[in-house]
């Protein structure tokens, strides 16, 4: 697909430099913004580059802007100078709540008013992230990507108590000239949407792997060529409607609904004993056979451009509303 950037958003600043700065880094390059990222770790530049490098051939197949490049990338410890030109911040620090809105309260003193102000967070609600800014709070907002951020496509998007509609449309429309699919959340909920969901598989897997009822290989395996594969399509709610043939929901509703009393789910996480843990990562290790991360991380980008492809050709012909 061709890529192409925002006309009203030129120079971003990338503040924190882990995992997701990085992707967020490659995916802006890649769509022809000038990034300048700002990280106090003196190794940050090293390792940002490196990440860039790795993942451009994935941006090349992906499509690259007309004016994308790896040498619109700059460094700037000084996080006042970092924001002095920025049009847009992203926020990547570590998930400390107190960390964070230090950070977001300082980059609210020196961003240019205008600027959108969206945090990575995972979990921390925006009304908590803009609680300490004293110079424009109603442009912070939560801006929660997936791993890899260069390659997925969902976004969503949170406002808090102070933040203002026209900073949530315009961060919609940036991320939409990213090729991304932003979700707008009506409301502010821990864990947002898509992180609740995958933490309440997550919990029934752990209890399932404690039990002794399947090992994280078969777990992976029962997601992967059982639900997994109608879901990256319709979701858990088109998938259920069609399992209740023509009429839909309104039958499966009538037909299983009685079954949500059942007991067999457990939701409440179980204790992370030692024997659990080594269960999960001896299992997790196993399931690679000592298959270098890299190799794993090159066959998962090729498989996500692959099946967004797919996406493409599908998605549409459901005749579906809405801007996902």
């Amino acid at each position: 697909m061709t890529m192409s950037n925002d006309a009203s958003i030129k120079k971003i600043t990338v503040v924190g430099t882990g995992v997701i700065g990085n992707g967020w880094i490659t995916r802006f390059l890649a769509n022809g913004y000038t990034v300048t990222a700002s990280d106090l770790d003196p190794k940050a530049e090293e390792r940002t580059r490196e990440a860039v490098e790795r993942a451009w051939p994935w941006m090349e197949k992906m499509g690259l802007a007309e004016n994308a490049s790896k040498d619109n990338l700059f460094f700037e410890a000084d996080l006042q100078k970092a924001l002095k030109e920025a049009d847009f911040v992203q926020e990547n620090v570590p998930e400390r709540e107190e960390l964070k809105r230090s950070v977001i309260a300082s980059i609210d003193a020196y961003a240019p008013k205008e600027a959108v102000i969206a945090s990575s967070t995972s979990g921390i609600l925006p009304s908590t992230l803009q609680a300490d800014c004293t110079n424009h709070p109603g442009r912070v907002i939560v801006a929660h990507p997936f791993n890899p951020v260069y390659l997925m496509p969902l976004v969503e998007l949170v406002g808090g108590e102070k933040t203002e509609s026209a900073f949530i449309e315009k961060a919609r429309m940036f991320y939409e000239s990213l090729h991304m699919k932003p979700l707008v959340v009506r409301q502010e909920i821990e864990g947002h949407i898509a992180d609740r969901l995958m933490e309440a598989i997550w919990r029934e897997s752990l209890h399932i792997v404690n039990d002794g009822v399947a090992t994280t290989e078969e777990v992976d395996a029962s997601i992967i060529y059982g639900p997994g594969l109608r879901w990256a399509l319709m979701g858990p709610f088109l998938t259920l409607h069609m399992g209740g043939g023509k009429e839909g929901m309104r039958h499966l509703l009538h037909q299983f609904g009685p079954a949500l009393k059942l007991p067999w789910t457990k939701l409440e996480a179980p204790e992370l004993t030692d024997e659990l843990a080594e269960k999960v990562i001896t299992g997790c290790e196993n399931q690679t056979r000592n298959i270098e991360m890299e190799q794993l991380e090159n066959r998962r980008d090729e498989f996500l451009i692959e099946l967004q492809q797919l996406l493409e050709k599908y998605w549409p012909g459901a005749n579906l509303t809405g801007r996902l």
